[in-house]
């Protein structure tokens, strides 16, 4: 077993223990309503009163059990002891920094520590039988620091663990390690260390003088990030394994604990993928209240869309263009004339029938779409424009000299004609309510998108947008992350149709008794829950946050910018990325659309140099491949050494990539205890998950396209066929970089003929 492994079934036996003090005091907060329930019969007022709180109280708590039960645990905090001996009325002691003694030195050189408390970190307080808290509640002072401790001010804390759990289930556990230089003891045993965490303990126990100075280079550079003031835009650069993420991440617990009323409008995080999406939410715990954090993909971020499909990255290149938003622009105006729109409109008036013809109407639409409203918006101005028609074609301008006369006169034709059903049936079939996804939907129509981008897309980009497009069903099943961003840009284009106030229905109490509201305490209880089912804008999705981190922003094209800016019109910006390892081609397009995006709020602006993930033997072949992607760009420095040169192989003459693949997939594996990713082209992702299947590997072996590895980090990385995947898009050599800087002990690149590898194995890319 593991290090790993060993951690999460240690936590997985401490959360049992606290489902188990969980199951006794549901229960006697169960026994303790039964009990006041049965006390039906009571002599005087002040004991119904009595009885009634208890009841009350009661309810009250077992409420809070039954709606915290799952997945409440999600963090822990290992500390020294502290300066004084106080404890606080949950049990963990107060004292924010550590005793004089804590830290000792070692007879031969370093520096060592004892473990004097372990807290775990949930959604509410529980205490054992004896008063020993199991978990505390993560407002607690106790708490605090593990949101505010950091890697320069670390006051007791030597570990911070986020444990991320499912149900009753443990599933993984991630530390960050802030004194890293001291070797830490658990009841005897030295403190175990997993994920990011074990390699700054790797680099904080070297010795030498020189690797001390790195580490706490390390961690100056993330501590001034975290701690950055979060007025306007906060911008980060570095490069691979520099912690971006893991930085962006603790700066969002840090805000928001450090000002939970200004961020109450919630906190967004932008992920590029919904893989980085499910790491970043091992790496951020639910902070105790729902909906202050929320972690999106890029293909997640539109409420009832979600990307299932990719598209290939010259249809990306179309679709993320700023160009589209134009194009989108004359698609939902375009939309609202069905091709099956009625072309004649009669009506009766003044005793005889009234009609506007093609010409008329036509008139008429442009006069509408001459507006700037959003298209579903526009209704109610062409049906005004069509009663003005309908009045002038009746000649009821010259029936009334009095101008009074004819104000009345003209207030009775557009009720008469305006209510009638053949007017309001013309009137819905002549300009219907328009969707998004029935827009992009009609963008599948190559001659329909041929009028719409005239001018602005090229006849095969039209032929190459309508087919992609044409996989989207009326679900929405079909759309890529691209597609999301194209229908959120509609949605503020075509907005939501006017509807009629529905009248409140009359409760009966009201009218019998007067009084507002009569409920048990259950239906308090659940009184707000109702409220949002019964509110559509309440239970709809969030589109203003107070605080937006973008992670990975060198990937997201203009278009994505525009969808992710209308969520933080009034908020401040963490910005976090990596030009060197951008997938978009066009950058300076982007930039544009980013700088629309953040507004005139002014930046702060911060680097990362120090790469702690990949060893220098790997950084060195990475590094070659960037010198030709972005010549005279400055990689971050590699800090350790493995003495294990990345390995390179060849597809034998003849060969199969698939049978090499696996080979050396299961070559890494016995290699290695833990994780291990093969990186190939989008276009063979899913053959490779198959060549992979039956290694019996479980979840330690990741099969990924090139494009989903951003951010991503594993123990040993196969990256096949690595011409293949700088050949992909103009980005190729850029998403090459990423692909080879995702390990943090072995790496292996597999070369196939077209790599026209040397008698090593080595691809000419690389050379």
């Amino acid at each position: 077993m593991d290090v790993r492994e060993r951690e999460i079934r240690d936590e997985q036996r401490h959360l049992d223990a606290v489902y188990d003090r969980l199951a006794e005091k549901i229960h006697e907060a169960e026994y303790l309503m039964a009990d006041a329930a049965r006390r039906v019969q009571v002599g005087t007022p002040g004991a119904l009163a009595e009885r009634d709180a208890q009841v009350f109280r009661a309810g009250l708590h077992l409420s809070r059990l039954n709606s915290e039960f799952e997945d409440f645990l999600f963090g822990r905090i290992d500390l020294l002891a502290g300066k004084d001996g106080e404890r606080g009325p949950d049990g963990a002691s107060t004292s924010l920094e550590p005793a004089e003694d804590a830290v000792r030195e070692e007879p031969g050189g370093g520096r060592v520590a004892e473990i004097a408390e372990t807290l775990h970190i949930g959604r509410m307080g529980v205490l054992d039988a004896e008063f020993v808290p199991l978990v505390i509640d993560w407002r607690a002072p106790a708490a605090a620091p593990f949101y505010r401790a950091t890697p320069v001010a670390p006051g007791r804390v030597v570990r911070r663990r986020v444990i991320r759990s499912r149900g009753r289930r443990v599933l993984s556990v991630e530390d960050d390690l802030l004194r890293p230089q001291v070797r830490a003891l658990c009841r005897g045993a030295e403190l175990a260390v997993v994920g990011d965490g074990a390699l700054m303990a790797a680099l904080g126990r070297t010795r030498g003088s020189r690797m001390t100075d790195i580490v706490a280079s390390i961690q100056a550079e993330q501590d001034e990030v975290i701690r950055a003031p979060a007025v306007s835009v906060t911008e980060v650069t570095g490069g691979p394994g520099t912690g971006k993420t893991a930085v962006a991440l603790h700066r969002a617990a840090y805000l928001l604990y450090q000002d939970r009323r200004r961020y109450a409008g919630g906190i967004l995080v932008v992920s590029p993928t919904p893989l980085l999406v499910s790491y970043t939410e091992g790496v951020l715990p639910a902070l105790g209240e729902e909906g202050q954090v929320a972690i999106r993909a890029l293909g997640s971020l539109v409420e009832g869309a979600e990307a299932d499909s990719y598209d290939d990255p010259a249809t990306a290149r179309i679709k993320g263009s700023a160009v589209m938003a134009r194009v989108l622009h004359r698609a939902a105006r375009g939309a609202a004339e069905s091709p099956d729109a009625p072309r004649t409109l009669r009506v009766v008036a003044f005793g005889r029938r009234v009609e506007l013809g093609a010409e008329a109407l036509d008139r008429a639409r442009r006069q509408t779409l001459g507006g700037t409203a959003p298209v579903n918006l526009l209704r109610p101005r062409a049906r005004r424009l069509l009663l003005d028609a309908l009045w002038e074609e009746s000649g009821g301008p010259g029936r009334y000299p009095d101008r009074a006369l004819a104000e009345e006169a003209r207030e009775a034709f557009n009720e008469d004609i305006g209510t009638e059903d053949a007017f309001r049936d013309f009137l819905a079939a002549w300009w219907p309510e328009v969707t998004p996804l029935g827009v992009l939907r009609a963008m599948a129509e190559e001659q329909r998108l041929a009028r719409w981008a005239r001018r602005l897309l090229r006849p095969r980009e039209v032929r190459q947008l309508a087919r992609s497009l044409r996989r989207v069903t009326p679900s929405g099943a079909g759309l890529s992350a691209h597609d999301v961003a194209l229908l959120d840009e509609l949605r503020a284009l075509v907005g939501a149709p006017p509807r009629p106030a529905a009248p409140r229905a009359a409760d009966p109490l009201d009218q019998l008794t007067g009084l507002e509201e009569v409920t048990t305490h259950a239906d308090r209880a659940a009184g707000g829950r109702r409220a949002r089912d019964r509110d559509p804008e309440a239970a709809g999705e969030r589109t203003d946050y107070a605080h937006v981190i973008v992670d990975e922003a060198q990937d997201l094209t203009p278009m994505q910018w525009r969808m992710v800016g209308r969520r933080g019109r009034q908020a401040s910006w963490t910005v976090v990325g990596d030009p060197a390892q951008s997938s978009w081609p066009a950058p300076e397009e982007a930039a544009a659309e980013r700088d629309a995006a953040l507004g005139r709020r002014a930046r702060r602006r911060f680097e990362l140099t120090v790469n702690y993930r990949n060893p220098a033997e790997i950084a060195r072949v990475a590094d070659g491949v960037l010198a030709r992607a972005l010549p005279g760009a400055r990689p971050p420095r590699a800090v350790r050494e493995t003495g294990v040169a990345p390995r390179f192989a060849a597809v034998p003459a003849g060969g199969d990539l698939a049978e090499s693949v696996r080979a050396e997939a299961r070559r890494l594996l016995d290699e290695v205890p833990g994780t291990v990713g093969v990186v190939v082209a989008m276009h063979r992702r899913e053959a490779a998950r198959g060549w992979l299947a039956g290694l019996g590997a479980g979840e330690r072996l990741v099969v990924l396209g090139s494009l989903e590895a951003k951010g991503l980090e594993y123990d040993a990385t196969l990256v096949a066929a690595p011409g293949e995947i700088a050949g992909e898009s103009p980005a190729g050599l850029r998403i090459l970089y990423v692909a080879l800087t995702r390990a943090t002990q072995r790496l292996t690149v597999l070369a196939g003929a077209a790599d026209e590898p040397d008698a090593a194995g080595l691809p000419a890319l690389l050379r």
